[in-house]
């Protein structure tokens, strides 16, 4: 059957729905068929185009248009039937309408996908120019397609880990499980490889909480990157909010079911499962983009356009999506919900958040349409809700000013722990994002665990590059060195890169302790980079988004488990048991740093000497030692189950200069002794010498380090 879109091509007979209802949008199998129902205001005409195992492709005209949506039931069709739209109407460039019947576009709500891109220049809606006449190449053959579905909602108990209690653990399906030899080949880098029992078992033993996958929503590579011979390996160029990526399923076609399934592993082991999403750019581009869906429904209800019919891009991506559309509005919500009902989520990493509070590009309002859309819906304010709280520009900068709902990625504690540890800044700052950074979140409404502390992530240094590279190496990437920030914070120890060299090999390996050390032991909820547990590089490239098209998943930045440090793992896992044990850590309110009904604070300050930090303390930048009393009493902390844990006050000690003597403080209303629980100038934190050791003591160390002191057994 011929694919053309001139009127002599084939129909199926078009049936209307009886009750007229143009939602939910999307493909819908009913009783006697699939009901298709897809956004596209501007057009006077739509057609479901039904694609066979041929690639033939049998047209039928959409009969009902409600509020904007064309709708309509196709009798006889069921799911597994590939599909997408071709929408008729206006070719007016300047006005952002882009309307071209000859493009086959994926339908927005489409819950699954299949096939790719071909022909790049055949997904172009213009011919030459993006303001010229309209492209007659026919998509067809070299666009993915929908697929329709009928998946019911997976009914099992969610862990719910409240947030005090939860460790982030981000990582890439593909990437974590490339080159894990204990999971089986044909499972590697795939959602399944994320569900085996030794993964699993894995992350558990490592005492993590939560997994946050980078974007799992079905994505293409972009026009710029796939023009140099790269793919995209991040995956933050979406292609459908709704389908799964179907690369990283076993078998191609199976990827809700083994989405599913990993996700339902996970969680019976008590671990919840994050996804990274990115609501506020599409695969599209800009104007001189293609056009697979978004832009061929309706550009000027998706996107932020000018007066000119070009994209506004706040995204650094080439599109915005516009947060005060009610269509998008809709798209983002109903997304959503579908990966927390259906698909069993427990919450979402929103990607350069700041866009979704910044109607039509504009400020940004914490209590803009989309923002207020999402904590209100009663299904996501009961899920994890973590904001990336900037955008590509200046304005978007908006750490600490989302709303009470949101905890926010804190991108000023990655680099005042970074700054501090290679010996770049005084005590002030570190201070402040040990404990919570309330100087950034309002006390009144927010709690410190909004703070999602880290000091790595995807986007930049891995833990073992950011101590041995002064600057990026980004040149694999093709883009000659000028993708990645250059705004580091990093050092080498003298020697850029690999190295021999035990002195330096060993000033890493301490700074890398002591990173991590301050991490998991900060007030606020940490988040480790997959991998830094256990010495992962990326040979200095701080931008790992993107791969040659034709490498294989084990060579696409695998992580390298053969090489595992074991030794940092288990230093990583006893930290986190530390965590665990310590409620001081963790405790849901800001400290108060004043007395109390028990008639003492519940944090004090002190530099080197033991005496407690006055004002020009503070604003000394030469001092690099700081001492936090921490009172664990009064915390009202209790476990899952309701227990009361006990006082967990107690020393914390961070030196970042190089040997000197500590006198180790201590609150005018203790003066007993402290036992060192844990040093991180040790390989494995087990302290030399154990004993009691009264307050006002010297305690002589030999470069960085973060000590660990308790109240001796007897307690106060």
């Amino acid at each position: 059957m011929s694919s053309s879109t001139s009127e002599s091509a084939a129909s199926l007979p078009s049936v209307a729905l009886p009750d007229r209802a143009a939602f939910p949008l999307g493909a819908t199998v009913v009783d006697r068929g699939t009901r298709f129902a897809v956004h596209a205001p501007h057009s006077d005409r739509v057609q479901v185009c039904l694609i066979d195992d041929d690639g033939h492709e049998h047209r039928v005209d959409l009969p009902d248009r409600t509020y904007g949506v064309w709708h309509g039931v196709v009798p006889g069709i069921g799911a597994g039937q590939r599909y997408g739209f071709r929408a008729y109407g206006p070719w007016q460039p300047e006005h952002g309408l882009r309307t071209n019947p000859h493009k086959l576009l994926l339908d927005p709500w489409g819950r699954q996908l299949t096939g790719e891109v071909g022909d790049a220049q055949r997904l172009l809606p213009y011919d030459g120019d993006p303001f010229g006449a309209m492209s007659t190449a026919d998509s067809l053959g070299h666009t993915p397609l929908s697929v329709v579905t009928a998946v019911a909602p997976l009914p099992h108990a969610r862990p719910r880990v409240p947030w005090e209690n939860t460790v982030v653990y981000e990582l890439h399906v593909g990437s974590f499980t490339a080159r894990h030899p204990l999971v089986p080949p044909e499972l590697r880098g795939t959602y399944l490889g994320l569900a085996h029992p030794a993964v699993v078992d894995y992350l558990v033993g490592l005492g993590v909480t939560t997994v946050e996958l980078l974007p799992v929503h079905a994505f293409v590579t972009e026009p710029s990157v796939r023009a140099r011979g790269m793919r995209n390996h991040w995956g933050y160029s979406t292609a459908s909010y709704f389908a799964p990526h179907p690369a990283y399923a076993v078998t191609p076609g199976n990827e809700i079911a083994e989405f599913r399934a990993m996700v339902h592993a996970l969680h019976r082991a008590g671990l919840e499962v994050v996804l990274d999403v990115v609501y506020n750019h599409t695969c599209e581009s800009g104007v001189d983009g293609p056009s697979l869906s978004w832009r061929g429904l309706d550009a000027t209800g998706y996107y932020v356009l000018d007066g000119h019919g070009r994209d506004i891009d706040v995204t650094g991506c080439g599109n915005t999506l516009d947060a005060s559309s009610p269509i998008v509005v809709r798209m983002v919500c109903d997304s959503l919900r579908y990966w927390t009902e259906v698909m069993g989520v427990d919450g979402f990493r929103f990607d350069l958040a700041s866009v979704l509070g910044r109607p039509r590009a504009g400020a940004f309002d914490q209590r803009a349409s989309l923002l207020t859309a999402i904590v209100t819906d009663p299904v996501l304010c009961d899920v994890k809700l973590i904001a990336e709280p900037w955008d590509a520009t200046g304005d978007g900068y908006q750490l600490g000013n989302f709303g009470a709902q949101w905890a926010e990625w804190n991108d000023r504690y990655r680099d005042a722990v970074r700054r501090f540890w290679a010996g770049r800044s005084g005590i002030r700052e570190i201070a402040s994002r040990l404990t919570g950074s309330e100087d950034l979140y309002d006390r009144h409404i927010r709690q410190p665990w909004m703070s999602v502390n880290f000091v790595t992530a995807h986007d930049g240094f891995t833990l073992a590059d950011a101590v041995s590279y002064q600057h990026k190496h980004n040149e694999a990437n093709g883009e000659e060195g000028r993708d990645g920030t250059d705004n580091n914070e990093s050092v080498n120890h003298g020697i850029e890169g690999p190295t021999n060299d035990p002195d330096v090999l060993a000033a890493r390996e301490r700074h890398i302790r002591a990173m991590l050390a301050t991490l998991l032991l900060s007030t606020g909820t940490p988040m480790l980079l997959a991998g830094d547990e256990f010495g992962h590089t990326q040979l200095g490239n701080n931008n790992a988004y993107c791969v040659p098209q034709d490498t294989p998943a084990t060579d696409a930045w695998p992580l390298d488990w053969e090489c595992a440090d074991r030794g940092r793992i288990d230093f990583v896992r006893d930290l986190l048991r530390m965590r665990t044990r310590v409620p001081v850590l963790r405790q849901r309110r800001f400290f108060d740093g004043r007395a109390r009904a028990v008639g003492y604070p519940d944090l004090v300050w002190f530099g080197a000497d033991g005496v407690e930090l006055d004002e020009a303390a503070w604003h000394d930048e030469s001092r690099r030692t700081l001492q936090a009393w921490l009172d664990g009493s009064e915390l009202g902390t209790v476990t899952r189950a309701g227990i009361t844990l006990h006082d967990s006050s107690g020393l914390f000690v961070l030196h970042a200069g190089g040997p000197a003597t500590v006198t180790l403080a201590g609150p005018e209303w203790y003066r007993g002794d402290v036992v060192c629980e844990f040093d991180s100038s040790r390989p494995d934190g087990h302290p030399v010498d154990p004993v009691p050791m009264r307050v006002g003591s010297d305690h002589v160390v030999d470069g960085p380090t973060v000590l660990v002191f308790r109240i001796a057994p007897e307690g106060r």
